[in-house]
């Protein structure tokens, strides 16, 4: 009990200090695309956290909400904006997190929260993951950083931080 205590103020503490030393770059960005998406810097989606309860995800958005004639969504690859292709390329868009953080339904570490549409999907030892917090970074980030897998390959690697959590 008293390893989560200590680790969830350890994550609310190192989310706090990010964002107070981040908010120049974070008022920066949020300019930048509200300019580029027309007022709308900030999207959310709803993922699984831990004991796989839903929450919303906060994330800097990097597409614009272009449509063809019909009314449907453009593909992502031309709805991405220049500053938002930087943004993702950089991993930027995933500071706003850190109010997730904040507010529990994240830790800074831990295993990356999938979409919904996956949790029917998972195995027995991969449902394990909703043991823990979701987090910001996880096992699959730092070793395929940019490894070209889908959210259920992901799945597949080992839990390492479902143990330390």
């Amino acid at each position: 009990m008293y390893k989560n205590v200590f680790k969830r103020l350890f994550d609310f503490t190192l989310a706090l200090i990010g964002l107070l030393l981040l908010s120049p770059l974070i008022l920066f960005i949020t300019l930048l695309l509200t300019i580029s998406n027309s007022g709308h810097p900030f999207f959310t989606q709803t993922r699984p956290g831990k004991n796989a309860r839903l929450f919303k995800v906060i994330k800097f958005k990097t597409m614009n909400d272009k449509r063809d004639k019909a009314g449907n969504l453009l593909p992502d690859a031309q709805r991405l904006t220049p500053v938002g292709k930087f943004i993702r390329k950089t991993s930027l868009d995933e500071i706003p997190q850190l109010i997730n953080v904040l507010k529990g339904d994240m830790s800074l570490i831990g295993p990356r929260p999938l979409l919904v549409e996956y949790l029917p999907l998972y195995s027995k030892e991969q449902a394990r993951r909703h043991e823990v917090r979701p987090g910001i970074t996880g096992w699959a980030q730092v070793n395929e950083r940019n490894a070209k897998k889908s959210g259920m390959q992901q799945c597949t690697f080992p839990f390492v931080f479902q143990a330390a959590c």
